[in-house]
Formats: structure tokens, sequence, C-alpha cells
């Protein structure tokens, strides 16, 4: 944990003095570039406004990310059980992931409106498809002597999928989980820059209208930070679900060990 955070602080130190010396070597103007102290100063100054905002796109994004997680986890299931359903919804899965997020965005504004609602199914539709796919893929791939234990020893349908494969699949809908728990602030921020009234994304768009690019950048490192978080929030909520897997409690130790 210690290294962790070490490696952590490094790498953030590390990002800052680069982008200290890049304001020092382009020379570019403060409205387009602002130095680290300047953008810090901000940060301190609008703390109250950039709290006030980021309330609103931590609501989207929590949102966002529970319902496309359970429609998800539906989704894989209802898959799983009836191939009737597999061979309309994988089709559809495809298709939502060829439309571009930018195209659908205006149309979600233009149906629900400019509230919260517009960005919570923004994330959902950026969250949908790798849950889906993910807990799909490790619901299926049970182990099939698994499955023939159980029937032997007579379990119904529900105790095979309560018992066997839904903790056989936890390691997939992990996966899914924490690539969900990446790209839902980036349906709730796409769905704030295209129309809204409140939000960090909203805050960056009047920023960079009125040339504030202070505090722009300031509303980006607290974005940055609460998506950081989150994502690891989530990752540690996994590791401890996943406590009897080895990679999952310590993946280092396995690129560690040498062949034999």
């Amino acid at each position: 944990m210690l290294k962790r955070v070490a490696r952590t602080v490094v790498t953030t130190a590390g990002l800052l003095l680069l982008w200290q010396a890049v304001v020092m070597l382009s020379a570019a103007p403060p409205f387009i570039l602002p130095p680290p102290l300047t953008v810090a100063v901000a940060l301190v100054d609008n703390m109250a406004l950039l709290s006030r905002h980021a309330v609103v796109t931590v609501a989207e994004i929590l949102l966002g990310f529970f319902i496309g997680c359970a429609l998800g986890l539906l989704s894989a299931l209802t898959m799983l059980r009836f191939g009737v359903a597999r061979r309309w919804l994988l089709p559809l899965l495809v298709v939502s992931q060829a439309l571009p997020v930018f195209a659908v965005a205006p149309l979600l504004m233009l149906w629900l409106g400019y509230g919260m609602t517009s960005k919570v199914v923004m994330a959902v539709l950026i969250i949908y498809f790798p849950v889906t796919a993910a807990a799909y893929d490790g619901l299926r791939r049970t182990r099939a002597e698994w499955l023939d234990l159980a029937a032997v020893m007579g379990a119904g349908e529900m105790a095979v999928l309560r018992r066997i494969r839904l903790p056989a699949a936890l390691p997939s809908i992990a996966s899914g989980a924490r690539i969900a728990a990446a790209v839902a602030p980036i349906g709730a921020v796409v769905g704030e820059w295209v129309g809204a009234g409140a939000g960090l994304g909203y805050l960056m768009l009047h920023a960079v209208g009125r040339m504030t690019a202070d505090l722009m950048f300031a509303a980006l490192a607290v974005l940055a930070a609460l998506a950081v978080a989150f994502y690891f929030l989530v990752d540690v909520l996994f590791r401890r679900a996943l406590h009897w897997q080895e990679d999952a409690v310590n993946p280092g130790k396995l690129a560690e060990q040498k062949p034999t």
C-alpha cells in the first residue's frame, strides 16, 4: 500500500514538473496554458463553486454506474437463460457501440431535457456494453465439471446460478465493473458538454468561454481526482470480494514468480 502511494506521489510530482517546464519553454499566455501554481490558487479560491458542481457530476456518475451494471448483469443472465434473447441482444449490443457518443448525446438532450436524467442515461449507455459482455462471458465459461457435479447432486437451476455460475463469473464481472468505473465519468461529462445547468463539464465550458483557463484546469483536476478515486474504490471492493483469487489480492506476485 505504501509503495502504491509513493508511486502515485512521484508520478504526480513528475507530471507537475513537466507541466511547469512546458509552460516555461513554450511561453504560452496564462489564458491558454496557466502554470500549476495558478491553477492551485484557482482551485483554493473557487473551492465552494467546484464542490457544488462536483456533487452533481458525482451523482450522475454513481447513478449511471449502478444502473448500467445492474442492467448489464440482468442482460447477461437473460442471454444465458434464453437463446432468443441472446440472438436479439448481441447484435443490439454491437450496434450500440458503433454509434459515436457525441452523436447520441444531442438526441438525449432533446428527449430527456437538460437535467440529470440525460447525463445518467448517457453514462448507462457507455457502461452497459462492457458490463454485459464481461458478465455473459464469465457466466457461460463456468467449468463443465462443476455443472455436471451439480446435476448429479440434484441442484436446481437457481441453486446452480447462485452457488456456481455467479461465483465463477465474479472475476469477469469485476473486470467489466472496473471498465465501467473508468468510463462512467466520460458519459456524464459528455452529456454536460452538450447541454447542462450544472456539473464539472458545464463549469469547464463556461470557464473556457470566459477565458478563465485556470478555473477550467481546476475543474479538470477535480474531475480527474474524482474519476481516479472512484476507479480505485471499485477496484478495492472487488479485490476484497475476490479474496480467494490470488492474482486479485496480489496481482504483482504472479508476475514475480519465475517459471520452473
